[in-house]
């Protein structure tokens, strides 16, 4: 009876710490949105907020409902407040979600949701190796010895590169630590070490970065830029800054993909029919598949559903468009096309998400930067009062008229009213040649 005394024993104790445990995450909410309101920043719908931190308000009034609410279970909302806190970003974001993720891994340890927050909130707050353990720690919570998700596979294989570049770079010169410990090389060697306890000073990123900065220039002052070991570890900082600067692709090449500019993009189309397929559901049902498919060039945008008598089987081409905040956190596409544009503005989290949202293999070319923003680009077509709002069906659809390069170029499921907005509509019926709504097709050409 021992053992079977000591587990329940065991498992009352840990339920007596969850109210603790929530009660402290309660307070870390309380005291944010208290330093939010007298930093004036913003923590309320009528402050100026931003939708992050209205988000993460509300995020936190549901936490705060659900530790009153006998049937509400508080560990879900106490994870969504992390998320939300994460998206909110700014000087206290990161904090909040790290505090609240290790009373979520306390108050239920093999949660994979818990550790995947713990391990986030530690990346963006720059604490790499404390990071990777949490999401390693994430990673064997998976059932059945399923993967992390591309994000977390990311960052575990960027964080282990950047370890092992500092860690190869420290190998490269072993004797520049003296009798006395002293020197950038043992300053570097403490601060990667596992930690003993709370460290005075904490490896984060922040830290590590100006550390190997001054432990390079030493080197080659000390050996000269000639010495073998010294290009090495020239390289090695040039890799390391790179992997703090963006996260490591696996495939760079995108298992073959090409990227294609302006030349090169009406080079792919010239000469072929082209058709712009609405995801209406009544294309879908229309039984238009064959014809669908009789084009050279099928083009589709942003999230799609092939259902072959329909819609037809065939993507040449799928026109996305990025939207939201963060939109480098959207699923990859990994839908088969032979051209995949993407639109977006700004331009960083353009680069962002066709890095992280790109899958190998899945396209035969890429559209480049000259690609992104077509209409309102001064190098391309340059026309004002589109806005941000446009939809992809017209953007890509303006983009190949003005490439002027194909015979026909047909919109299929946009005859009715709505599917475009009121001045695209205008724009395109303006210039149709033909309008056939019983096979809802508009004809440029």
């Amino acid at each position: 009876m021992t053992k079977p005394l000591a587990g329940l024993f065991k498992a009352r104790h840990k339920d007596a710490a969850r109210p603790a445990l929530y009660a402290r995450s309660m307070r870390l909410c309380g005291e944010h949105l208290a330093a939010q309101e007298t930093g004036g920043s913003g923590g309320s719908e009528g402050s100026g907020a931003t939708a992050a931190q209205v988000r993460l308000t509300r995020a936190i009034g549901a936490f705060a409902t659900s530790l009153d609410s006998p049937a509400a279970d508080p560990f879900d909302a106490l994870l969504q407040v992390g998320e939300r806190a994460l998206e909110a970003g700014g000087e206290h974001g990161p904090g909040l979600a790290l505090g609240l993720a290790e009373s979520a891994t306390r108050i239920r340890e093999r949660s994979k949701g818990a550790w995947r927050l713990r391990g986030l909130a530690l990346d963006l707050l720059g604490r790499g190796d404390e990071a990777l353990r949490c999401y390693e720690r994430y990673a064997t919570l998976l059932d059945h010895g399923g993967r992390p998700t591309p994000e977390v596979a990311r960052r575990m294989d960027t964080l282990r590169r950047r370890r092992a570049c500092l860690d190869e770079a420290l190998a490269l010169f072993p004797e520049t630590e003296t009798e006395t410990g002293t020197g950038t090389g043992s300053a570097l060697r403490d601060l990667l070490q596992e930690p003993t306890g709370v460290p005075a000073t904490p490896a984060t990123t922040a830290v590590l970065a100006p550390r190997l900065a001054a432990y390079v220039r030493e080197r080659v002052a000390e050996h000269g830029p000639g010495e073998p070991a010294v290009r090495r570890l020239l390289a090695l900082y040039g890799r390391y800054s790179r992997l703090v600067e963006q996260p490591a692709v696996s495939d760079p090449l995108l298992g073959g993909t090409t990227p294609v500019g302006v030349a090169g993009l009406r080079g792919l189309v010239a000469g072929r029919t082209v058709c712009v397929v609405s995801n209406a559901g009544d294309v879908a049902e229309s039984g238009l598949g064959a014809e669908i498919d009789g084009y050279d060039l099928v083009v589709r945008c942003d999230t799609f559903r092939i259902r072959a008598e329909g819609t037809g089987g065939r993507t040449g081409l799928h026109a996305v468009t990025l939207r939201g905040d963060r939109p480098w956190e959207g699923p990859a596409w990994t839908s088969r096309a032979g051209v995949r544009l993407v639109f977006g503005d700004p331009a960083a989290g353009w680069r962002r998400a066709t890095r992280e949202r790109l899958a190998p293999g899945a396209q035969e070319h890429v559209g480049d930067a000259s690609l992104r923003r077509p209409l309102g680009d001064p190098a391309l077509l340059g026309e004002d009062g589109w806005g941000t709002a446009t939809t992809t069906a017209f953007t890509v659809l303006r983009l190949l008229d003005f490439l002027d390069a194909s015979p026909r170029l047909d919109l299929v499921g946009f005859t009715l009213p709505g599917r475009l907005r009121p001045r695209e509509a205008e724009w395109v019926l303006d210039r149709a040649t033909h309008v056939d709504d019983s096979k809802m097709r508009i004809a440029l050409r």
